[in-house]
């Protein structure tokens, strides 16, 4: 049930946004936001000594589960566990079963969005018809249905012509392309990155060079079609480094990249952890600190969760078998915060980058406080504690990396459009 509500004593964080004060619901949007409000009549009164009050966050990049593996999510129990990290806009990926490759499963995912009355999700069109890398998907009709943007999901765009195509089409329809950025013939059979470490635990590798590769491609294709490119859960130095350069140059190349690889690195596989089996695998060290480093200086657009869902019993196999995944929905603004915490990130810039820059980056009017705007909102407490347990996260997936990890940053409450969607411990 929505209603009229008053934050009072908050510090709210915003792009353009940092004060402490007060902020106003009224019939689901923000009316407004200060110092001091006073206390109108007839409202519910939020307040929480220590909160941080910011627009709802905006994950880029999140694996629904539905249609074809409900085993092991569901668009109800993702939207579950997006509410509960804060969560009030989603993109969807395509791949899955059947692909969103028709514009009837553009329009069911933004309907099953609605009804949740908790998350938009904001579909992405199959960039090849059935994500398998062949031929063109109907990128027209799957636009003008309501595709944010075209992908195939977990795998990469391996072919160079089909490639240019894809982003020149798209761009006829002002789209952006956004790529899985491996190149396949590297990464093939292969689970962890190549290196010492998975010499020792005798693990077939991954060359890292196998993401830069694929992105000095896409920058070459997408500087001759005029395209624009974005390479999701960016990970190594060397692709960070192509990266910077193309954005100098003035091409249409953006990036995000996922909390696992800028905090955790290629050691936490080192007992045959499967739930830290990620695509891309976890680096070494100096390509996390690369991406802290990408992060801070406004390399890198987006902070996404990557929520990849597994069943237990993908998980359950020897490290070379395991599916590769994480969930993240949950723990994406407290990992991120963890790096604010320790002077890495400036809140600020954290709140952006899980926020309005992402927003941006789809195009939709979102992820920022202005009078107005629709009431989608997270109210978190930076300094409290919580501990991340299988078994006791939201939604219906459990495959953390950060399974055991003691979090600073606990979400109090969700709205989404001025409703209370999600309340946490508090």
């Amino acid at each position: 049930m929505r209603s009229d509500t008053l934050f009072t004593g908050v510090r709210i964080v915003a792009d353009g946004v940092d004060l402490h004060g007060d902020l106003l619901i009224r019939d689901g949007t923000i009316a407004d936001f200060g110092v001091s409000l006073g206390r109108p009549d007839g409202v519910a009164v939020v307040h929480e000594d220590g909160a941080v009050l910011c627009p709802g966050l905006v994950d880029i990049r999140v694996a629904l589960g539905e249609p074809g593996f409900e085993y092991r999510e569901t668009i109800a129990s993702a939207c579950a566990a997006a509410s509960a990290g804060g969560i009030t806009t989603l993109a969807a990926l395509p791949d899955s079963d059947p692909a969103i490759d028709d514009p009837a499963l553009v329009h069911m995912l933004i309907t099953r969005g609605r009804e949740t009355g908790a998350v938009t999700i904001l579909p992405y069109g199959a960039a090849t018809s059935g994500c398998r890398g062949e031929e063109l998907a109907e990128i027209g009709l799957l636009r003008e249905a309501g595709a944010v943007a075209f992908t195939d999901g977990t795998r990469a765009i391996a072919s160079s012509g089909l490639m240019r195509l894809v982003l020149a089409y798209a761009r006829g329809f002002g789209a952006r392309i956004v790529q899985h950025p491996e190149d396949p013939s590297l990464a093939c059979g292969g689970s962890a990155t190549e290196g010492e470490l998975a010499a020792r635990l005798g693990l077939p590798g991954i060359p890292a060079a196998a993401e830069a590769i694929l992105i000095a491609r896409d920058i070459s294709l997408a500087r001759l079609t005029g395209g624009a490119v974005h390479f999701a859960h960016v990970s190594t130095k060397d692709a960070l480094e192509l990266i910077r350069r193309a954005k100098v140059d003035g091409l249409a190349v953006t990036c995000d990249t996922a909390p696992p690889y800028f905090d955790l690195n290629e050691n936490e596989i080192g007992d045959y952890r499967t739930y830290a089996k990620l695509s891309p695998p976890l680096r070494r060290e100096d390509d996390r600190l690369a991406v802290l480093a990408g992060l801070a200086d406004g390399t890198i657009d987006a902070i996404a969760s990557d929520h990849q869902p597994r069943d237990a019993d993908d998980k359950r196999l020897p490290f070379a078998q395991a599916s590769a995944g994480g969930v993240g929905l949950a723990t994406l603004l407290a990992v991120t915060l963890a790096h604010v915490h320790n002077g890495e990130l400036t809140l600020n810039a954290a709140i952006a980058l899980l926020t309005s820059r992402p927003a941006a980056l789809m195009g939709i009017d979102g992820g920022r406080i202005v009078k107005g705007a629709a009431a989608d909102l997270c109210l978190f407490h930076p300094d409290r504690i919580w501990q991340v347990k299988d078994g006791a996260l939201p939604g219906k997936a459990q495959n953390t990396p950060f399974d055991g990890r003691a979090l600073e940053g606990m979400v109090l409450g969700t709205w989404k459009a001025g409703k209370r969607v999600y309340s946490g411990c508090a």
